[in-house]
């Protein structure tokens, strides 16, 4: 029903990228060591600056309307050659993880095991750069963070590892941006700014700011080295009705999914002459959810046809007791991540054949979920049950999330 999925998405909200241990949102922990002070004389990576486009419909059926700035912009792109792709089978690296240490005992799990991928936070969801980039308004916010001390290196040692490398870019759920300019926000009527229950800005995605704003971040991390750029809370936040909401002029006679697939559509063609893959995080729920789906902004068909991946979040604990007729989808992981991905197969299956389809890569759950009732630990057992839930449902690609970065070895397949 309608009133309880909006009350779940709430009470899920915070919980959607969760540590075993830590309810609601997980914020970003401080460097796990005290970053050095970057030398006055050191070499960064360089882009042109992009040229900011006026703002500009979405047309129907959710594509953007390019100008002709934005086609000749495209026309003088080189278009690079697409790599061999691997089948993915990655995990999540924060950015204090990725320049600590203990990237090392991350590095030897994946040459003990099949992991040959990582998800590496680019921009997290405090708004923070993780390394510090040369680009405008990372240095004019002060947004970037010296995480990662040497980014070519980790990259090189990575490459060297036969890893494939996914650059993590959280979209609109920035608090920095927001706070750092109050006129890209989302605002209420009274003309207040929005704040989710742990009292975080978001920015409003109908601003074409904001937009260029994380395709420069996405060509960056693409000039670095990274194989794909995804981006994550890709979406409206779950805690503000249309009716409280003020998006601008912009938003008239255009749907939440209408922008959201706009920006889908706008990134794949800016980013994918690059040689980039591209690829977006979405709610498990709204594959099948038309309430979900617009409540977040997220349609999943209509991303699909503008993504290389779409990586549905089908974590067991974040689905409601009874749905898809089970009763507590915690304690069956291999049926519930089943059947999310039966649906979302049916889904894609009325996008015609011979037009562009994503890959489905889910994100699967490598945490245990105390904060619901019905929870098991999630151990070995249930790491394997869900990972074969995705090869018996003709899908050959998963992700493994931990916001701890700590991973459940018993549950990959060894190198052997």
């Amino acid at each position: 029903m309608p009133v309880l999925t909006l009350l779940w998405l709430v009470l899920m909200e915070g919980c959607i990228r969760q540590t075993e241990a830590e309810i609601p949102a997980v914020q970003q922990a401080a460097p796990l060591e005290e970053p050095e002070e970057e030398a006055a004389d050191e070499e960064k990576q360089t882009m042109p600056e992009e040229a900011r486009e006026s703002e500009q419909a979405v047309t129907e059926g959710s594509d953007t309307a390019m100008d002709q700035k934005q086609e000749e912009e495209i026309s003088k792109t080189e278009i690079v050659p697409q790599k061999d792709l691997p089948k993915v089978k990655g995990i999540y690296i924060t950015g204090p993880m990725a320049g600590h240490e203990g990237m090392a005992d991350r590095e030897q799990l994946a040459a003990d095991t099949e992991l040959n991928a990582m998800v590496i936070d680019i921009k997290n969801d405090e708004g923070i750069v993780t390394y510090k980039m040369d680009q405008a308004m990372v240095e004019e916010m002060g947004a970037g963070v010296r995480y990662i001390r040497d980014l070519p290196e980790l990259i090189e040692r990575l490459k060297g590892q036969d890893l494939y490398l996914i650059a993590r870019i959280v979209a609109f759920k920035d608090p920095l941006l927001a706070d750092k300019h109050p006129e890209l926000c989302i605002r209420k009527k009274d003309g207040s700014i929005f704040r989710d229950k742990n009292g975080l800005a978001w920015v409003n995605p109908y601003e074409r700011e904001v937009w260029e704003y994380l395709i420069d971040l996405g060509k960056e991390a693409a000039l670095a080295g990274f194989d794909e750029i995804q981006f994550d809370y890709i979406r409206f936040p779950t805690e503000i009705t249309d009716e409280e909401a003020d998006y601008g002029t912009e938003a008239l006679g255009k749907s939440k999914t209408d922008i959201i697939t706009g920006f889908t559509a706008y990134a794949y063609e800016q980013l994918s002459p690059l040689g980039i893959q591209v690829s977006a995080d979405v709610f498990g729920t709204v594959i099948d959810n038309e309430n979900d789906a617009a409540l977040v902004g997220q349609d999943y068909g209509a991303m699909a046809r503008h993504l290389d991946y779409i990586c549905p979040m089908v974590y067991p604990s974040h689905y409601r007791e009874g749905v898809y007729g089970i009763e507590y989808p915690d304690l069956m992981p291999y049926e519930t991540v089943s059947a999310a991905l039966e649906a979302s197969g049916e889904i894609l299956a009325g996008i015609p054949k011979g037009e562009h389809r994503a890959v489905v890569r889910p994100w699967l759950q490598d945490f245990t979920a105390v904060w619901i009732s019905h929870h098991q630990s999630y151990e070995g057992e249930q790491i394997r049950e869900q990972i074969q839930a995705v090869y018996d449902s003709g899908c050959e690609e998963w992700l493994l999330w931990n916001a701890k970065c700590s991973y459940t070895a018993e549950g990959l397949l060894s190198e052997d």
